[in-house]
């Protein structure tokens, strides 16, 4: 990845680094006061004055603010409209319906893989005569496998799971990572149906049962994935009232295996019956395998647009991945992460020297030894406003606080709430993190940059959400009044 500054973006990030601040950021600085750890600043990219600033070099945990990072680099890694393709492979041909051999499911990192695809897959495939697969389905995870899983979350995943963010990575997996399970009701005091989302049957054990009460009664059903011996299962129990079916989530223990059993269950219900097991390895084919069936993904635009909306770590981490693979930095996704380290380090100069790379473990900001800082954030916003060919991929990403899917952003004036497009990041553990970063409309049509990141501190380990987005909201609300 390579970046080209403008002149004027050289001179713009230079007045940045010299020109003094005209004002503080009055609520932000009274969190800063009780303890809570602080950087803020906000640019006007029009002249590249720095507007107001709060200790904006120092570098604190971003939490999901990372992905600003891996959105703008993967706009320089990929064309807006790239699409990844995952495609079904043989060695052998087909003959009267029948493969002798294994059928091979070939992924390309695509983070958006979900059932329906899975279902595209089988139905190329009926469509084009297969009827049989003697041998195996064997599932190859391009470009790099499955990934360590690097921290706690995701450690703990690998034998139970009753979530979906902390899905294990994998360059191929269903519904980002997760065993998609629908509960059915039925009548009062019988069982609730418990399937698949994109099969009839899931294709691994259910035990215990959700059972059906009045409509209107409390709701208490849990389903929980457990793994034993590289086996998943799923434990249900609780009740669930009368009405339509519910959709949960639960993270897989092994992405890769996981698509492949999914996949061996469409092909089943769409009348391929595949005779061996599901195997997960590297299969180098050669150049004149037969292609059964391809799907494409959802192109890269689409891809950011929803991790950057809804905040998806599988997607940002599989990008990160998929970047590292390109450079073979992908043993470990710290490993691929260094790539949107040196993206950000790039952006940077001026005098006094940069500060080097920052330290970046993810491309989701779930592993809590992220460290950006706002100077980090403003100077990547100002440069993607600056790349005209990328920006409104970049910008289309951003949420406005009058549509944002989490209330708490959808407070405030009318000046937060519209002329506002921005990121946020927030963890609780081991100590808050409540992060923003983006860009806020002038009146007169220009375009000021802002990030904004509050931690909690020594002195005061966890700072309610409510607080710290309600002091970052109040200081950007006091800019728009001023511009």
């Amino acid at each position: 990845m390579r970046l080209r500054l403008s002149s004027f973006l050289f001179a713009a990030l230079a007045l940045l680094a010299t020109l003094p601040a005209q004002a503080e950021w009055t609520a932000v600085a009274r969190l800063q006061h009780r303890g809570a750890l602080v950087s803020a600043l906000a640019v006007d990219l029009d002249s590249g004055r720095v507007i107001q600033q709060l200790d904006p070099d120092r570098r604190l945990t971003p939490a999901s603010l990372t992905k600003l990072a891996t959105a703008a680099a993967a706009l320089q890694e990929w064309p807006p409209n790239e699409q990844f393709q995952t495609r079904l492979l043989s060695v052998q041909p087909v003959r009267g319906g029948v493969l002798r051999g294994e059928l091979v499911l070939a992924g390309a990192g695509d983070p958006s893989l979900d059932d329906r695809a899975l279902w595209e897959l089988a139905a190329e495939a009926r469509g084009a005569g297969l009827r049989e697969v003697t041998g195996a389905l064997v599932v190859d995870p391009l470009p790099f496998g499955t990934i360590a899983c690097g921290n706690q979350d995701r450690c703990a995943a690998l034998l139970r799971s009753d979530n979906a963010y902390n899905a294990p990575l994998s360059a191929i997996g269903v519904d980002f990572g997760t065993w998609c399970v629908r509960i059915v009701p039925t009548t009062p005091w019988a069982n609730a149906r418990v399937g698949g989302c994109g099969v009839t049957h899931l294709p691994i054990a259910v035990t215990g049962h959700i059972r059906t009460v009045r409509r209107g009664a409390r709701q208490t059903f849990w389903v929980e994935r457990r793994t034993v011996n590289g086996e998943d299962t799923l434990a249900v129990g609780g009740d669930v009232p009368v009405g339509d079916g519910q959709r949960v989530y639960r993270a897989m223990s092994d992405p890769a295996r996981g698509a492949g059993l999914l996949l061996k269950e469409a092909l089943r219900e769409i009348g391929v019956r595949v005779d061996g097991p599901v195997v997960v390895h590297f299969a180098p084919l050669p150049a004149n395998a037969n292609m059964l069936a391809r799907v494409d993904g959802l192109m890269v635009r689409e891809q950011l647009w929803r991790m950057l909306q809804y905040s998806n770590n599988y997607i940002a981490d599989v990008l990160t991945l998929d970047m590292g693979a390109l450079t073979q930095s992908h043993e470990t996704l710290a490993s691929a992460s260094q790539l949107l380290a040196d993206f950000v380090a790039r952006t940077e100069v001026g005098d006094p020297p940069a500060l080097g790379p920052p330290p970046l473990f993810s491309g989701s900001g779930l592993t809590t030894g992220n460290r950006l800082s706002a100077n980090d954030l403003v100077r990547l916003l100002m440069h993607q406003y600056h790349d005209t060919r990328r920006f409104p991929a970049f910008y289309a990403g951003l949420v406005a606080p009058h549509d944002a899917p989490f209330l708490f952003l959808r407070q405030g004036d009318a000046a937060w709430l519209d002329r506002v497009a921005l990121k946020t990041g927030t963890l609780n553990e081991p100590r808050s993190v409540c992060g923003i970063a983006g860009y806020l409309r002038k009146r007169d049509g220009g375009w000021i940059a802002f990030a904004a990141i509050v931690n909690g501190g020594p002195r005061w380990r966890h700072v309610p959400l409510y607080q710290a987005i309600g002091a970052e909201r109040s200081d950007i609300e006091a800019l728009a009044r001023r511009y």
